[in-house]
């Protein structure tokens, strides 16, 4: 579903991105490791078409993200590390207008707030407004979204990063359900526990270039920390 082919983003003489190859099948949740300038984002920003290849291709559903921007964005869903929404709407007036935007006007209140309910969101909370949501239950509106625009791929830039572990362990059991659906997943994390538990791939980049890639369930905690860190200091 996402297929990175000799991926290079260069920026004025800094090569962030040095011809990754990588593939994500449907299911599949890989987690993309690494210090802060590896990569990540710059891999991300790609498929999203957010900034263009030096050379190479990201595709998105066998398509060309730079050559089809709009198509492959309809396939898609992204949740950064602060999800960005209305914060004067509700939960279900920002979930109907993300929904509509994305061709989905047909979906009821009813539908609206099952979403909600499927991604975890508190009972009491669809009609306040997000403005007074914690980190965690605006996460759960963007994965509301993801399941409403009915996407295929979900891209994720360290969703995890300030969550409590309550919280956190929430999430990951969201993005577990949304595999199990079909969904491919490309997740950006520093937290390697996080990783192992839900993933089912991990990948470690360094200086833009892909220098781990293994099956979690391969691995243990320890190890994978072990080998993390060896690549760090290398």
């Amino acid at each position: 579903m996402l297929k990175a082919e000799a991926l290079r983003k260069d920026y004025n003489g800094h090569m962030a991105l040095k011809g990754l190859d990588l593939e994500i099948k449907p299911g599949e949740i890989y987690c993309l490791l690494g210090a802060n300038g590896s990569g990540k984002s710059t891999t991300i920003n790609l498929f999203l078409d957010f900034i263009k290849p030096t050379s190479g291709r990201a595709l998105v559903g066998g398509l060309d993200a730079k050559q089809h921007p709009i198509e492959t964005k309809r396939l898609l869903a992204y949740i950064p590390e602060i999800v960005m929404l209305y914060r004067n709407l509700t939960a279900v007036e920002n979930l109907r207008y993300f929904s509509g935007l994305a061709g989905h006007s047909e979906y009821s209140d009813a539908d609206l707030l099952a979403f909600l309910e499927r991604a975890g969101l508190p009972g009491h909370a669809p009609h306040k407004r997000v403005g007074g949501y914690s980190k965690g239950m605006r996460q759960k509106v963007g994965i509301a979204i993801a399941v409403a625009k009915q996407v295929k791929a979900l891209l994720l830039d360290e969703p995890t990063s300030g969550l409590d572990p309550k919280a956190s362990n929430e999430f990951s059991e969201l993005l577990v359900q949304l595999s199990r659906d079909g969904v491919a997943i490309l997740m950006a994390t520093h937290d390697l526990f996080r990783a192992k538990e839900c993933g089912t791939r991990v990948g470690i980049m360094k200086h833009g270039v892909l220098v781990g890639d293994l099956a979690t369930q391969d691995i243990g905690h320890a190890d994978l920390e072990a080998l993390y860190l060896k690549h760090m200091h290398d």
